[in-house]
């Protein structure tokens, strides 16, 4: 069977293999063990592979280069349309040579895809939308059209879409559900973690304003104001690095809030096994598999109440909902560190459930939906 895969992830070439975005690799490295041949349209520009890069296990792809794409202002849309009619004949090659069309969503290319894939009805399709699938949110018109594609069973054929959550509205092509991270052999016992002496939260995840990173900040600043004994460990990298370490160094904060940059995946696994807690007060979500991950390390989970989050943390019986009040937020935390008792029911309800959500159960799923 061919298989294609149609997405915006930037990708590398390194070594005589292709490589991308951790998370997304390990993914599709998991499809691509039931596939036969694949072909890849994505963008081609990373130059060095770092410490948050994969390869592919396939080395033998047949990789359709595109240009990235935007429109986000006048010069990017004129040169969008020179390169469009290019990207426009990649996709449909690709999807004219495959028996399995699997679209990354949402994104520019996951928009095209959309659109291309109306001609193939006949062909088996499955997409991923990675981000919120809430129909009600504001988000990108781009977004909403791709969503009204993928969940228009009139238009869209023989299409398996996967989305975080259960969602009204939604048609008989929409399939809740999940990601992982570990294997059912990694569930090791963790020992008991008190506040008998440092409390520790970490935050991991791209440092831009999205993701919220400097009110996770200013969360741990508040808790350390109120004379409790925490430290804050922020590891990724982004566009707001800089703004972040211009303020802890402002603040005086240093000595109990950290900037890693990124790391590997067994490094951030040793940092979610020695902390208390995993913050992310992001503004959007899709499944945000750090949370699942620290659950999976008894680390409670502290995030706002977006996309499928109030279902991953049981409306708070698994972890914290943020209001993005400061005020609010840092009393509600205070309350669980003056509570052990409280702390240790919640992060025991979170440990089962992310458990149940291992790589052998996702594997299991995938081969369902690909074969």
């Amino acid at each position: 069977m061919t298989f294609c895969i149609i997405t915006h992830v930037n990708h590398g070439y390194q070594n005589n293999l292709f490589y991308a975005y951790s998370p997304y690799v390990r993914e599709m490295n998991i499809w691509l063990k039931n596939v036969d041949k694949l072909i890849v349209v994505a963008p081609l520009n990373l130059k060095h592979k770092t410490a948050i890069d994969e390869f592919y296990l396939e080395s033998n792809i047949n990789f359709k280069k595109v240009a990235a794409f935007n429109f986000l202002n006048v010069m990017n849309v004129f040169k969008t349309l020179f390169q469009l009619p290019n990207i426009i004949i990649n996709i449909y090659s690709a999807m004219l040579h495959s028996d399995h069309i699997h679209l990354r969503c949402p994104g520019n290319m996951g928009l095209l895809g959309c659109i291309i894939q109306l001609f193939f009805p006949s062909k088996k399709k499955t997409a991923k939308y990675a981000g919120n699938w809430d129909l009600k949110a504001k988000q990108p018109l781009s977004y909403r059209i791709q969503k009204w594609i993928l969940n228009n069973t009139f238009i869209t054929k023989n299409m398996t879409v996967l989305v975080y959550g259960e969602w009204e509205n939604s048609s008989k092509n929409i399939k809740p559900f999940f990601t992982a991270s570990y294997y059912g052999v990694d569930a090791v016992e963790i020992p008991k973690k008190d506040f008998d002496s440092v409390i520790n939260f970490i935050f991991v995840g791209s440092l831009t304003s999205g993701k919220n990173p400097l009110y996770a900040i200013q969360l741990i600043e508040k808790l350390h104001g109120m004379s409790f004994n925490v430290t804050l460990s922020i590891f990724g990298n982004g566009l707001e690095f800089d703004k972040l370490n211009d303020y802890i160094q402002k603040n005086q904060l240093s000595t109990f809030i950290s900037l890693f940059g990124n790391k590997n995946k067994d490094e951030i696994k040793l940092a979610y096994q020695k902390s208390h807690f995993v913050v992310l007060p992001s503004k959007s979500e899709g499944w945000p598999k750090v949370l699942a991950e620290g659950m999976f390390w008894k680390c409670l989970p502290i995030a706002t109440k977006v996309s499928c989050i109030p279902n991953m943390l049981d409306n708070g019986q698994r972890g914290i909902l943020l209001t993005m009040d400061l005020e609010k937020d840092s009393d509600e935390i205070k309350n669980i560190l003056l509570n052990e008792i409280l702390y240790q029911e919640k992060i025991q309800n979170a440990v089962n459930w992310s458990r149940k959500y291992t790589l052998d159960y996702f594997e299991a799923e995938i081969k369902k939906l690909v074969i």
